[in-house]
């Protein structure tokens, strides 16, 4: 049986490990073939390791596992002509471009020593970098294709973009995510007439390195010099309605593949959470 995305391409920033890694896999599942990208190097105000060429091999051992075919190339999103360099190499091997995931992210945590380089480098990859994404893709997608972003429940949550107590790093991460929310509605209308589908994904805390890091622990245990997993999560917890600490990043893929599909051809400009009911429970942002 043909999946959901039997024959198409698509084009994923942040591929290396985590929701990338997943969306990779998740669509090559249901037929997909994938172009795959991935910083592959740190970022200095980034205090959590970033993913490695090595992170970025397996994404491709995993695709290919499921008998699909996949361009992986390392390329830093803030840099437009990498991705432009990267894409074109993927099309040209695989023949066509009809999905773009927008996903590569950062939210770098200042741990006690705040520089507004942190502000730059989030701004530059988690806004700055999805633009650079879309602007790249669109020469190559044809009509009825779809455009989705990864944004953040932090984009809705009041505090999180104006709060000088979060750290430049993690401002530039709340205000990226929320300034996507007007551009994605931006694009959607634009590209409406071409049938081009673009919107948003929100997930609440994900199951991945960006938020098992020493910086985020800290932030949401503040009374512990160094809080481990076990102690923290219970403090995560408390963000969801439904008492889970986090969802898996194959939870937001499950979605990315709907989007990517054609079950959503009418589906556009939209804001969509996966949030198991975060933010039912803080309208108004946490205390």
């Amino acid at each position: 049986m043909a999946g959901r995305l039997e024959g198409k391409v698509a084009f994923i920033t942040g591929a290396a490990r985590g929701q990338g890694r997943s969306h990779a896999v998740r669509l090559a599942q249901e037929g997909a073939d994938i172009i795959a990208v991935d910083i592959c190097e740190q970022i200095e105000s980034n205090p959590y390791p970033l993913a490695t060429e090595e992170d970025l091999e397996e994404t491709k051992r995993l695709v290919e596992n499921l008998g699909r075919r996949i361009v992986a190339a390392k390329a830093d999103v803030r840099e437009r002509s990498q991705l432009k360099d990267a894409l074109g190499a993927g099309v040209a091997e695989l023949g066509r471009l009809d999905i773009v995931l927008a996903n590569a992210g950062i939210l770098p945590m200042a741990m006690g020593d705040p520089d507004p380089m942190d502000f730059v480098d989030a701004t530059d990859v988690d806004l700055l970098g999805v633009m650079n994404a879309v602007a790249v893709a669109l020469p190559h997608l044809p009509d009825h294709s779809s455009i989705v972003v990864t944004g953040s429940t932090a984009a809705m949550l009041p505090g999180t973009t104006d709060n000088p107590a979060m750290g430049p790093g993690s401002a530039g991460y709340g205000w990226a995510k929320n300034t996507l929310m007007g551009y994605v509605e931006q694009m959607a209308l634009h590209l409406a007439p071409k049938f081009i589908r673009v919107n948003c994904v929100h997930p609440t805390n994900v199951n991945t390195h960006l938020l098992h890091n020493d910086g985020l622990y800290r932030m949401f245990r503040p009374d512990l010099e160094n809080p481990t997993r076990e102690e923290v999560e219970p403090a995560f917890t408390t963000f969801q309605a439904m008492p889970i600490p986090y969802v898996e990043p194959v939870d937001i893929s499950h979605l990315m593949v709907f989007l990517a599909s054609d079950e959503s051809r009418y589906i556009t400009g939209q804001q969509i959470r996966v949030d198991a009911g975060s933010l039912l429970k803080f309208p108004q942002g946490p205390s």
